[in-house]
């Protein structure tokens, strides 16, 4: 159980700039298809970085005298692995491929209620940065 609390902490990060980095190409007007190529090769690369830093720090573990920390290293180390190239460089893309525009699909009542935030600076500025339009 201990195991699997860390690698879902850990496995957030992935997920969390894999789908912000396809969803601002998405909301910058690219297809649904073309944003997650874009997303994937454009994050992708960040990922495997990380994952490969994470595991190697993990497998590190591998070289105590400790059974358990041996033990919580392997397991880490495999999860993290997996975790980077099984499912969020290959199942999170297929799926949200095949879903196509149905991914962004949100439920009217829970889009109402939610705050607008984004990562994404504003395009429709006027030149006093305020974000209306000068007056003539």
């Amino acid at each position: 159980m201990i195991v699997f609390a860390l690698i879902f902490g850990l496995s957030m990060d992935y997920e969390v700039f894999l789908v912000s980095r396809i969803r601002e190409a998405f909301v910058g007007g690219d297809t649904p298809r073309e944003a997650i190529t874009d997303g994937v090769a454009t994050i992708g690369r960040v990922i495997i970085a990380a994952a490969l830093i994470m595991a190697s720090v993990f497998f590190a573990f591998m070289t105590g005298v400790d059974r358990t920390i041996k033990e919580f290293g392997l397991a880490l180390g495999l999860a993290i692995i997996l975790d980077a190239f099984v499912i969020r460089l290959t199942l999170v893309p297929a799926l949200m491929h095949l879903l196509n525009q149905h991914a962004w699909w949100i439920p009217r009542w829970l889009d109402r209620i939610l705050p607008r935030l984004t990562i994404e600076a504003p395009e429709n500025r006027g030149p006093d940065n305020t974000g209306t339009q000068p007056k003539r």
